[in-house]
C-alpha cells in the first residue's frame, strides 16, 4: 500500500502533522494503537501556560488545529502574567480530558487525505539513505515519501512506582516496543527520558472548604483568532490551592529510599521545570512548603488531578503522603502517581526542517526528539508535516527564526544546542519577547500560514482587513490631538496625570501609563474605533514602540551573522584556532550560518572570530 506520508503515533504532534499533510492534499496515513487515545492527555489536561500559550496561539494563526478544539472544550481560561509586561502573558486553559480528545477525533475522521489505522509500527525500510517504507507488527509493509515520527512516551515505555517496574504506555495504554531498536539498528543515537505523573483523587472526597479558590478570567479570552463563542464565566470550574506541610515532607524523606527516582530504578533524565515532589524536597530543603492545585479533569468524571505532586513512591506511601495535605486527610486516590521512562532521539541529529540528517524523508516531532508538554509536540508536528510536504515537493524547508515565534526558538535550540532533559519552552528562552508576544502570533505568522496553504484565502482576507484597521488606528493617533477634550482631560485626571497639553497628540497620549484605548476611543470620535482586541494590540506597539524599535535593530544585527553562511562541505577539524570541543560541536551539527553556529553551547567568541576569518579566506579563494 503506498501514500504520500506515514505518520507513526496519534499524540498532540501526531494530530498536527496529519493534520497539515492532509489539508496540504497528501495522502496520509496515521498509525497508533489506540483510536480511541488519539490527542489523549495522560498528564494533566491542560492547554498553554508561561510560554506555551504563545506557541497554541502561533500554531493557530499557522493554520493548525490545537487552539481551535481547546476553544470548544475548556473547562476555565485565563491569562497568565498580567501584572507583567505583554512578552511574557500567555493563556492558559484547563481542558476537559474526555471531549477534548473526542473533539479532536472528530475532526480528524473530517480530513479526506487521512486514513488511521491502529496497528504498531516496528520497522524502518531506509535504502541509501533514503526512507521508503514502514513495516507493521503484523509484517505488512507500507510505502510512502516521507514519514513522521511522533511516539511521544511510548517507545520502549516502563510505569515505575517504588521498586515495581511494569512495560506500559502513559495512562494505562499499551507501549511501543519494536520501533526504538529498529532506530538503533539505522544508526540513530538514542537516549533515555524520565516523566511523571501525579495522583488523581476523587471530588466528593475533598474537603474543599479551608482551600483557596482558583478561577479563570472573568473576560472572553480564546486561543484561535477564528473563535467568537465563549464559555461564559459563570461555567467556568475554578480549581483550588492547597500546600504541603512539615509532615508531608517528613513522610516524602522517610520514604526516599523507596522511591523510583532514589532507590537507582530510574535512570531516564526528568523535565527539570517540572520535578517530582521529591526532587523539589531534595533540590530544595529549605522551602517550607510547596504549592499544590486541585483541578478538574472534566465535567462527566468526579476525578481532581493534583498539580504539583508528581511522584514515583509505592502506593501505600502515596496514601500516607496525599491524607497529610490540607482538605485532603480522607481523599480518595483514583489513579495512584508514576514515573514513565522512555526512548527519545537525540535532536541534534535533525536538521531545521526536523528531518533527520542521515535519513532523507524521515521526520520527528514531539517528545521523541526530547520536548515536553503537549504544545511543544503540537507545534514540532505541524511543522514536520510542512516540511514533509516541501520535502516531497522538492521545496525549500519552512523554517522560523528565533525573532519570528517560539516555535522557531524551540526547533533551534533543539538541534544546535540539544537537550539532556525534556525540554520545555519558557519566556526567558526567548531574547525576542517583545517580538514574539501572544497578541501579536497573527500579524507575526498569518501569512506565512497563507503561503504554505493552510490558511484559507478566506481567513486570510480577514487577517488583511484587521491588518489594516490596526494600522489605521495608530496612524490616526498620530495625527489628531487631545485639544479641548474636557472628556478625556478628566479620564486622565482620574488616573493622577496633571493637565494634560492640547497639543498633546493621542500617540503620545496612549503611551502613558494605565491610558486605555478602547476608553480613549469612547471619549473621542476621531479615533478609530477598534474592538477590544485590536485596542489593545494598538496600545502595546504604541506604548512599546521605543523598546520594540530596539530589538528590531538587534534581530537586523543577528540576521548579519545569519546571513554569514557556512560552506556545507567545510572540515572543521582541520581549521587552525579552532577549540577542541568547538571542532566536535561543528562537525556533528553542521550549522548552516555564523548565527546558527554562535548558539551552539560548546562554541565560543573566540571560535567565532575564527570562523569569520575562514570565511572571508574561503571566498577570496573561490571568488564569492
Amino acid at each position: 500500500m503506498n501514500f504520500d506520508v506515514i505518520v507513526v503515533g496519534g499524540g498532540h504532534a501526531g494530530v498536527e502533522a496529519s493534520s497539515a499533510t492532509s489539508k496540504l492534499g497528501l495522502k496520509t496515513c496515521m498509525f497508533c494503537l489506540n483510536k480511541k487515545m488519539i490527542a489523549n492527555m495522560p498528564c494533566n489536561p491542560h492547554i498553554g501556560g508561561s510560554a506555551k500559550g504563545i506557541v497554541v496561539r502561533e500554531i493557530d494563526a499557522l493554520g493548525g488545529v490545537m487552539g481551535k478544539i481547546a476553544d470548544l472544550n475548556y473547562l476555565q481560561i485565563k491569562l497568565l502574567n498580567t501584572s507583567k509586561g505583554p512578552g511574557v502573558q500567555s493563556l492558559r486553559a484547563q481542558e476537559d480530558k474526555l471531549t477534548y480528545p473526542s473533539s479532536m477525533q472528530d475532526y480528524l475522521s473530517s480530513l479526506p487525505n487521512l486514513e488511521i489505522r491502529e496497528e504498531e509500527i516496528v520497522n524502518l525500510i531506509v535504502e541509501n539513505g533514503v526512507f521508503k517504507a514502514a513495516v507493521t507488527k503484523g509484517g505488512e509493509k507500507i510505502y510512502a515519501k516521507a514519514c513522521i515520527l511522533t511516539t511521544g512516551t511510548y517507545l520502549d515505555s516502563e510505569i515505575m512506582r517504588g521498586t515495581e517496574v511494569v512495560k506500559s504506555g502513559p495512562d494505562g495504554c499499551v507501549g511501543a516496543y519494536g520501533l526504538a531498536a529498529c532506530l538503533k539498528n539505522l544508526g540513530i543515537k538514542m537516549f533515555r527520558l524520565k516523566t511523571g505523573t501525579p495522583p488523581r483523587l476523587k471530588k466528593d472526597t475533598i474537603d474543599f472548604s479551608g482551600l483557596e479558590k482558583d478561577e479563570g478570567s472573568k473576560y472572553p479570552l480564546a486561543f484561535s483568532y477564528d473563535t467568537k463563542d465563549y464559555i461564559p464565566f459563570e461555567e467556568q470550574l475554578p480549581c483550588y490551592i492547597t500546600y504541603t506541610n512539615k509532615n508531608t515532607h517528613e513522610i516524602i524523606y522517610k520514604h526516599l529510599k523507596e522511591s523510583s527516582m532514589y532507590n537507582g530504578i530510574v535512570v531516564g533524565t526528568g523535565p527539570r521545570y517540572c520535578p517530582s515532589i521529591e526532587t523539589k524536597l531534595v533540590r530544595f530543603s529549605s522551602k517550607e512548603r510547596h504549592q499544590l492545585f486541585l483541578e478538574p479533569e472534566s465535567r462527566y468524571t468526579d476525578s481532581i488531578y493534583l498539580q504539583g505532586f508528581s511522584n514515583s513512591m509505592p502506593e501505600e506511601v502515596q496514601v500516607e503522603m496525599v491524607h497529610s495535605i490540607k482538605g485532603l486527610e480522607h481523599a480518595e486516590i483514583l489513579k495512584y502517581a508514576y514515573a514513565i521512562e522512555y526512548e527519545a532521539i537525540e535532536p541534534l541529529q535533525f536538521d531545521k526542517t526536523l528531518m533527520l540528517r542521515k535519513i532523507k524523508g524521515l521526520f520527528g516531532a514531539g517528545q521523541i526528539i526530547g520536548t515536553s508538554g503537549y504544545e511543544e509536540a503540537a507545534a514540532l508536528g505541524l511543522m514536520a508535516g510542512i516540511n514533509a510536504r516541501n520535502y516531497i515537493e522538492n521545496k525549500p524547508g519552512f523554517i522560523l527564526e528565533r525573532d519570528e515565534a517560539y516555535i522557531g526558538i524551540m526547533i533551534d535550540d533543539l538541534v544546535t544546542k540539544g537537550t539532556k532533559e525534556p525540554y520545555r519552552l519558557l519566556s526567558s528562552r526567548s531574547e525576542y519577547r517583545l517580538l514574539t508576544r501572544s497578541d501579536n502570533a497573527d500579524m507575526r505568522l498569518m501569512e506565512k500560514g497563507y503561503e504554505v496553504g493552510l490558511n484559507s484565502e478566506e481567513r486570510y482576507q480577514k487577517f488583511l482587513e484587521r491588518k489594516r484597521e490596526l494600522e489605521r488606528g495608530i496612524e490616526v493617533s498620530k495625527h489628531i490631538y487631545v485639544g479641548n477634550n474636557k472628556q478625556v482631560s478628566s479620564y486622565c485626571a482620574e488616573l493622577g496625570f496633571e493637565k494634560v497639553d492640547p497639543n498633546t497628540s493621542y500617540f503620545d497620549l496612549i503611551k502613558r501609563q494605565g491610558v486605555n484605548y478602547y476608553k480613549l476611543s469612547q471619549l473621542e470620535d476621531r479615533l478609530v474605533k477598534l474592538d477590544s482586541e485590536l485596542s489593545y494590540k494598538l496600545e502595546i506597539e504604541v506604548k512599546y514602540e521605543g523598546y520594540i524599535r530596539l530589538q528590531l535593530k538587534e534581530v537586523e544585527r543577528m540576521h548579519q551573522y545569519e546571513g554569514a553562511l557556512l560552506p556545507s562541505n567545510i572540515d572543521y577539524h582541520h581549521i587552525d584556532g579552532l577549540s577542541l570541543e568547538a571542532r566536535e560541536a561543528l562537525d556533528k551539527i553542521r550549522p548552516g550560518n555564523i548565527g546558527e553556529a554562535m548558539r551552539i553551547t560548546s562554541v565560543h567568541p573566540s571560535d567565532i572570530n575564527v570562523l569569520l576569518l575562514y570565511i572571508r579566506n574561503y571566498s577570496k579563494k573561490n571568488g564569492l
